[in-house]
């Protein structure tokens, strides 16, 4: 049942990048997205770890605030540092180099909690790694690297992505609940993202990019689960001309408030296919190898690429045909 579970998680938590995806051609703002996919996402492992009887139990224990913590700021931090990085380097080489935490996860789970794999097995693990990190890689994007400080912040998110994904299968080996868990890292990251709107709210920083719901090359993506830079910049093709009609002249008041609307209501759908896709996640975790059932969720961007294709028309480039192709041979050799 785990390969299912992994598998399961791997589709909800693209469809969640999906999502974001839809909000940012439609001029979501990014904040709100953020706010509302994490609000959307605490309530559900509230409610899940409500019917599991863990919560009332779960926040008297310092041990799952402490790891809800470490897990949250590995995401929230970790998408911070990844976009900060782009401004430095390209996304060609930033996303899959910090997709190498799931390299990390292999090892940590081999090491110190003795699993092991057989030869395809490892053999198809490695392929979809390689899977995941190709897809982020953009053929015709220049490969130079401005600064030195790239290299830092390359490695410093790779560990910080680290904690995220690999700090689940931990909490699992130690025996704690992963659901309560996944809601305090989420509901603090809630905190963080209103926290950040409160200037937003005020006017003080009323930028392009707030305004049009524009966020960085990459767009954020769910604490969930895996590589942050999945998603594809839009094309200004892909992004819908403003209707040419003899209207009024739109405010910018009312561009904030259309862009906060488009951005919390595609933030709240995509939060619930995290929370599905997440608790799908863990539970993979404690029923099956994580050598296997991390790399297996790392593949959750192929989901965002076919979702594209079959929605907005986008073709495939080589590199992507190629992914999709160590895919399907890397399933293969993990059910061997």
């Amino acid at each position: 049942m785990w390969f299912l579970y992994a598998v399961s998680s791997a589709i909800l938590f693209g469809l969640t990048g999906f999502f974001m995806k839809i909000s940012q051609m439609r001029r979501g703002s990014t904040p709100h997205l953020l706010l509302g996919l994490y609000a959307a996402g605490s309530l559900g492992f509230a409610l899940n770890s409500a019917l599991e009887g863990s919560l009332l139990a779960a926040l008297l224990d310092w041990r799952l605030w402490a790891a809800g913590a470490v897990i949250g700021a590995g995401s929230a931090l970790g998408n911070v540092v990844f976009i900060k990085a782009l401004d430095y380097g390209p996304a060609s080489l930033t996303s899959p180099l910090m997709n190498l935490n799931i390299l990390l996860i292999i090892v940590m789970s081999m090491v110190v909690y003795g699993e092991g794999l057989s030869a395809p097995e490892l053999a198809g693990a490695l392929l979809l790694v390689l899977s995941a990190a190709l897809v982020a890689i953009r053929p015709k994007e220049p490969l130079s690297i401005r600064e030195r400080i790239w290299f830092g912040l390359v490695a410093l998110g790779g560990v910080l992505f680290f904690f995220r994904n690999g700090g689940l299968k931990v909490t699992a080996e130690l025996g704690l609940a992963n659901t309560p868990i996944l809601f305090y890292s989420y509901a603090l990251s809630v905190v963080w993202f209103a926290a950040a709107l409160l200037p937003w709210r005020s006017g003080t920083r009323l930028t392009a990019d707030s305004v049009n719901g524009q966020a960085a090359p990459a767009v954020l993506t769910p604490v969930a689960a895996a590589a942050p830079a999945a998603l594809s910049p839009t094309t200004p093709a892909a992004i819908p001309a403003p209707p040419r009609h003899a209207a009024a002249p739109v405010t910018a008041e009312a561009t904030r408030f259309n862009a906060a609307r488009t951005g919390l209501r595609w933030g709240l759908l995509s939060g619930a296919f995290s929370y599905a896709g997440l608790q799908l996640y863990s539970v993979a975790l404690q029923t099956g190898p994580a050598t296997l059932v991390a790399p297996i969720f790392s593949t959750y961007g192929l989901v965002v690429v076919a979702g594209s294709v079959l929605v907005f028309k986008e073709r495939l480039n080589r590199l992507q045909i190629l992914a999709l192709l160590l895919l399907f041979i890397g399933f293969i050799l993990v059910k061997l």
